[in-house]
């Protein structure tokens, strides 16, 4: 199978739906060349860089082999941070959206019960952090002997995070006829062992990014004292304009005191670090994404698991402390064939942690002047100008698809002995509607919900009103998506 449209793909009228209202029309080269393979049941080894389709080179193939009605997960997916694992979970329940496909995010600092109650319920997917996922697994939480596909994403950082004896513990435990697929942006020593102890004849895939740093990315290097950043940042501010900016910093203490400085001086901004509530860290994307605010001042964790297209600009506020993440920062802007910038900011005694990124990305990054006076000054009139004006907020794709759908809540559950195949059962009674018109239904210990499909949420919240389930009439309410 070769193919570079998503027309050109057969894949089941679900998996074709929700790809055609997310907006795929072509597929990247990882894509393109990763979908046959899974397919057709291969083990693969990919090296590809980030920006490239990664996610939904292995998300759209195991959407569209899952087994629907199978109760224990068919799927494990492994990756090194929770903000890339509520990413990836987000897009594999927006692929599986019109198959029912039902995925959880497993992550520390989320507590242990809530993700207990997930997993007790059908989920064909399950997307956890190393640390999380055995501690399900060592509650007996979650049952794994059923698992079919094992993706293993962004394995170089996941042994740079000293993850990897816990990813063999958890891989010993699945069974052995599994398909395995291995992501890694580098291929060091101790990920090919792993590959070649676990991996069957694995095929290699080597792809770059669809848009290579140094084509889509304008680099510059700004030198300057540690004492005057923050002034500098106000000059390029005014001279760049972006429309949406990520100033990385290497701690957290650094991030708070340049995000309350700029808040001071008015500008629209967010923050992101590892040390905020894993609420707060989901709000702050979010919101960043739908264009809330225009600059997030972050520490690396934005670096990885931040999908968005139009990041126009990348500020280096501190020098990266390794040439990866270097990559991997700017590498959050030029996305989707679009140009950014990437700035960094570099004091003296730097100039050697420089030259050893310019090596790495064999490129060398020219200095900038200091913008002028007169530049400034014309940057800030255009800058206050144009920020008087109300910012248009983004849809993301998660909410373009929820708009098809109506969410609706009937207040019984696991307590009242509701079941799945009684709300089922209630709903197809309902003149027009048939199976194909239910999404996704949950049902918890004291409430239930149904996803309606098609557009037909007006007709079921209508009739559910007065229809009984389970010989009673319950309280129903149309209830809304959670996206942060």
């Amino acid at each position: 199978m070769n193919f570079q449209n998503i027309e050109e793909c057969v894949f089941s009228k679900e998996i074709a739906k929700a790809l055609k209202d997310l907006g795929y029309e072509t597929l990247t080269k990882v894509q393109e060349e990763v979908i046959p393979l899974v397919l057709a049941q291969k083990d693969i080894i990919v090296r590809s860089q980030t920006g490239s389709g990664k996610t939904a080179a292995f998300a759209i193939p195991v959407c569209e082999k899952i087994e629907i009605e199978q109760k224990n997960p068919q799927v494990l997916v492994l990756t090194p941070t929770r903000e890339l694992a509520v990413q990836i979970k987000q897009d594999i329940s927006n692929i599986g959206r019109f198959k029912r496909i039902r995925c959880a995010a497993v992550f520390g600092r989320q507590p242990m019960e809530i993700q207990r109650r997930e997993l007790r319920q059908r989920v064909h997917v399950v997307v956890g952090t190393p640390g999380r996922t055995l501690d399900h697994l060592d509650r007996r939480n979650m049952n794994l002997e059923e698992v079919q596909y094992l993706i293993i994403d962004e394995a170089d950082k996941m042994l740079d995070m000293g993850f990897i004896e816990q990813v063999e513990a958890i891989i010993k435990v699945l069974p052995a006829n599994r398909l395995t697929m291995l992501f890694s942006a580098t291929m060091p020593d101790k990920i090919q062992e792993i590959c070649k102890q676990y991996m069957k004849e694995p095929i290699k895939i080597e792809v770059d990014s669809e848009s290579p740093s140094l084509e889509n990315i304008r680099q510059v290097y700004y030198e300057v004292e540690e004492n005057e950043k923050f002034n500098l940042i106000t000059k390029i501010i005014y001279s760049e304009r972006p429309d949406s900016c990520i100033l990385f910093c290497n701690t957290r203490d650094k991030v708070e005191n340049v995000f309350e400085k700029m808040k001071h001086k008015g500008y629209s901004c967010g923050i992101l670090h590892g040390g905020m509530e894993q609420r707060d860290r989901l709000h702050s994307i979010h919101d960043f994404k739908r264009g809330e605010f225009q600059f997030l001042i972050a520490t690396d964790v934005a670096a990885r698991g931040i999908h968005i297209d139009d990041i126009s600009l990348v500020v280096n506020y501190d020098m990266p402390l390794d040439n990866e993440s270097y990559v991997h920062r700017i590498g959050r802007t030029g996305r989707a064939g679009n140009v950014g910038s990437a700035i960094t900011l570099t004091t003296r005694n730097e100039y050697r942690t420089l030259h050893e990124i310019e090596e790495y990305v064999h490129y060398k990054i020219p200095k900038q002047g200091i913008p002028t006076v007169e530049e400034v000054e014309e940057g800030k009139l255009i800058f206050n100008n144009r920020d008087g004006i109300e910012r248009t907020l983004k849809i993301d794709k998660s909410e373009e698809l929820n708009r098809q759908i109506t969410r609706i809540r009937i207040n019984a559950g696991k307590k009242t002995k509701m079941r799945p195949g009684d709300i089922l059962g209630a709903v197809t009674t309902i003149p027009g509607i048939s199976g194909d018109d239910i999404g996704i239904i949950d049902v918890q210990d004291t409430c239930s919900y149904v996803e309606i499909l098609g557009g037909k949420g007006d007709i079921v919240m209508e009739a559910l009103s007065v229809t009984k389930i389970k010989g009673k009439i319950h309280t129903i309410k149309e209830v809304g998506f959670s996206n942060k």
